[in-house]
C-alpha cells in the first residue's frame, strides 16, 4: 500500500471530531471538567480590564487610595484563581489526551494483529508504524490543544466583544474595523497549512517506510555496495520532508507578522479616535486603557486560534488515515465460530485452487490426505506451490475453490485461534524478538513452564549451546537474534514450536540454513517428536524425508508425482531427476 494523500476539506469535520472525541468516553467526567474550566477561564479574561477601568475612572480618578487597594487586591485574587485554573485545565487535558491514545495504541495495535498476512505484503511496515506512533501522538494535541482550546479562545472573543460594545460601541467598531482584513488573512493561512500539513504528514510516512526497510536490509546494502545510490535515494526524500516542514514554517512566518501589524493598527485606532473623545469628555481615561487591553487580549486568542486550528487539521489528517485503516474491515481475517479443545491430526485438501493474485493460481486443483500421525513430505522447485499450502493450513490465506477439513471439520468454519493452538510452524527464515532466549521460547506463556523449556531443549540438542552463552536461557539474543548464529536461532525456533506438544507440526525447510553437524543434532530428535504426530514437512535436502510415509512433488502448482521414498524412485520420474542431481552434486 502506497502512501497517499487525504484530504479533508475542512478541520470542522463533525462526523470525524464525533468519533475522535468518543475516544474520551471512559474519561467523560474529565472532559466535561476541562470544558467547564474553559468556559470559566474565557468568562474571567475580558473581566481584568473592565475592573482596571472601573478601578481607574472611580478610585484613582477621585484620589480615592483605600477603594484603590481594595480593588487591587481583589484584581490580584482573581489573577492567581485563574492561574490555578490555568494549570487545572493544563493538568487535566494533557492527562485525557494522554490516556486517549494509550487506549488508541491499544486498538490500532490489536487491528493490525488481527489482520491478514496478504495485506502485511502489500504494506510498507513504516507506514504502519507512523500510524501506530507518530499519527496517534499528533490524536493526542486535538485533546491537549484542540477543539476544547478553540472554544474557550472563541468564547473568549465573544465576551470580550460584549464587553467593548457595553462599554463604548462607537470605539468598538472604530478598533474592529481591521477586522475583514484579518479575517481574509486567516482564511488564507488556513488554507496553505492545511495543504502543507497534510504534505509533512506524507512524507513522514515516507521518511519512515524508507529508513525501516534500509535498517533491516543492511546487510543487502553493503554487500552490493549501494550505501551511495541508497544515500542519494534518502537525500531525495530528506530533502521532500525538509521542504514540506519549510512551507509549513513560512506561512506560520508571514501570518503572525500579519496579526501583529493589525493589532498595532487597531490599537493606533483607538489612541486617535479614544484620545478625542478623552479630550471632549465623551470617553473616560479607564475606557480606552480598558480598550488598548481588550484589543490586546482579542488579538492573542486569534493568534492561538490560527495554531491550534492547525493542530486540529493536523489530528484530523491523522485521525482519518487512522480510521480509514481500521475502518477497513475488508482485509481482517476471517475465522469461523466453531472452537477445536482438541485436534486427532487428520488433515484433507479437496481440489483446492488458490492464487495471491484473482485468477493467477499457484495451486490447481490440489489433493492431499494426511492421517493421524502420518508424516507427508512436499517436494518440488522455487515457486511450485510447497509454502502456499501450509499458508493455508494455517488460514494466512483463502482458498479460491475447493476445501480444506481438519478431522472431517471445514477449516473454514473453525475459530482460526483454536486451530493455530495446536499448530506448530518451523520455518527456513527465523524470527527472534528483543529479550531473552526463554521469552522467545515461551513467547510469554504463563502455562509453559521453565522445566518443560529446558526438558525440550534437551531433547532437541539445544540445551548444551544454551548453558554455555554467558546468561544461559536469560542470555539477551538482541533484535531478530543478531548476536546468535543461523543453526543457533534453527535450534531455538524448534525448541519453540515443540514446546507446546502440538498436535501437528510443520517444518518448511526447517533445516536447510543448518550445517550438516547441526542437522545430524537435530535430526534424531525430530522424528522422535514427530512420532504419533501429524506432520507436513518441505524439504529442500531430499535425505531428510526418506522416512515419509508420503512424498508429494509438487510443478507450478500441480501434484506431479505422490508416493512413498522407494516407490518414487522406482518410477524414474521427476523425482528420481532431482535426487540424483542432488546426491551427484553432494558426492563432487
Amino acid at each position: 500500500m502506497t502512501e497517499k494523500k487525504f484530504k479533508t476539506g475542512s478541520a470542522f469535520d463533525f462526523t470525524l471530531l464525533k468519533r475522535i472525541y468518543a475516544l474520551a468516553k471512559p474519561y467523560k467526567s474529565k472532559l466535561i471538567t476541562a470544558v467547564a474550566l474553559t468556559v470559566l477561564m474565557a468568562f474571567m479574561g475580558p473581566l481584568r480590564p473592565y475592573l482596571i477601568q472601573y478601578t481607574i475612572d472611580n478610585y484613582i480618578a477621585f484620589s480615592d487610595a483605600q477603594g484603590l487597594i481594595n480593588m487591587s487586591l481583589f484584581i490580584f485574587v482573581l489573577l492567581i484563581f485563574q492561574s490555578l485554573m490555568q494549570v487545572w485545565s493544563t493538568v487535566l487535558s494533557n492527562f485525557l489526551a494522554q490516556n486517549v491514545i494509550k487506549d488508541l495504541r491499544l486498538k490500532v495495535y490489536s487491528y493490525l494483529t488481527g489482520l491478514r498476512l496478504k495485506f502485511y505484503d502489500k504494506t510498507p511496515v513504516g507506514t504502519l508504524v507512523t500510524r501506530t506512533v507518530s499519527d496517534i501522538e499528533t490524536i493526542a494535541d486535538v485533546f491537549s490543544e484542540g477543539l476544547i482550546n478553540i472554544t474557550g479562545d472563541i468564547l473568549q472573543i465573544v465576551f470580550i466583544l460584549i464587553m467593548m460594545f457595553y462599554s463604548d460601541w462607537k470605539l468598538s467598531f472604530v478598533s474592529l474595523s481591521v477586522l475583514p482584513i484579518l479575517l481574509y488573512a486567516g482564511y488564507l493561512f488556513k488554507e496553505k497549512v492545511r495543504i502543507s500539513f497534510e504534505e509533512v504528514r506524507t512524507q513522514v510516512a515516507k521518511l519512515n517506510t524508507f529508513v525501516q526497510e534500509h535498517i533491516q536490509g543492511m546487510q543487502i546494502v553493503q554487500i552490493f555496495n549501494r550505501e551511495n545510490k541508497e544515500l542519494h535515494k534518502f537525500k531525495l526524500i530528506n530533502k521532500e520532508h525538509r521542504d514540506a516542514n519549510i512551507q509549513s514554517v513560512f506561512y506560520y512566518s508571514v501570518f503572525f507578522p500579519v496579526v501583529e501589524i493589525i493589532a498595532a493598527i487597531s490599537t493606533a485606532l483607538i489612541v486617535w479616535y479614544g484620545s478625542k473623545g478623552v479630550m471632549s469628555h465623551e470617553t473616560s481615561i479607564g475606557t480606552m486603557i480598558a480598550f488598548i487591553m481588550y484589543i490586546n487580549l482579542f488579538f492573542r486568542p486569534i493568534r492561538q486560534l490560527a495554531d491550534r486550528f492547525n493542530t486540529l487539521q493536523m489530528g484530523m489528517v491523522a485521525s482519518e488515515r487512522i480510521f480509514k485503516l481500521m475502518d477497513d474491515k475488508e482485509n481482517l481475517e476471517p475465522t469461523g465460530t466453531e472452537n477445536l479443545e482438541k485436534i486427532e491430526g487428520n488433515i484433507s485438501f479437496n481440489n483446492v485452487w488458490f492464487g495471491y493474485n484473482p485468477n493467477e493460481y499457484v495451486l490447481k486443483g490440489i489433493d492431499i490426505k494426511v492421517e493421524k500421525g502420518k508424516t507427508v513430505a512436499l517436494v518440488g522447485a522455487t515457486g511450485a506451490g510447497k509454502s502456499s499450502i501450509i499458508n493455508l493450513l494455517s488460514r494466512f490465506y483463502e482458498i479460491e475453490k475447493g476445501t480444506i477439513t481438519i478431522d472431517g471439520k471445514n477449516l473454514y468454519n473453525l475459530n482460526i485461534k483454536s486451530v493455530r493452538k495446536h499448530i506448530s510452524v518451523v520455518l527456513q527464515d527465523v524470527f527472534l524478538f528483543s529479550g531473552s532466549v526463554m521469552d522467545n521460547i515461551r513467547l510469554y506463556n504463563k502455562n509453559i513452564s521453565e522445566e518443560k523449556v529446558v526438558e525440550t531443549a534437551k531433547l532437541l540438542g539445544a540445551h548444551e549451546f544454551i548453558k554455555r552463552l554467558p546468561n544461559a536461557y536469560n542470555q539477551d539474543v538482541h533484535e531478530r537474534g543478531a548476536t546468535l548464529s543461523v543453526g543457533q536461532r534453527q535450534l531455538i525456533s524448534f525448541v519453540r514450536a515443540m514446546v507446546i506438544n502440538p498436535a501437528v507440526l510443520i517444518l518448511d525447510e526447517a533445516t536447510s540454513s543448518v550445517d550438516n553437524e547441526t542437522e545430524s543434532v537435530i535430526q534424531g530428535a525430530i522424528q522422535k517428536m514427530m512420532h504419533g504426530r501429524t506432520s507436513i514437512v518441505i524439504a529442500h535436502r531430499l535425505s531428510t524425508i526418506q522416512y515419509a510415509d508420503e512424498i508429494i512433488v509438487l510443478e507450478k502448482g500441480e501434484i506431479v508425482e505422490r508416493g512413498t521414498h522407494a516407490e518414487l524412485i522406482k518410477k524414474e520420474g521427476y523425482y528420481k531427476r532431482l535426487y540424483d542431481l542432488q546426491f551427484s552434486v553432494t558426492a563432487a
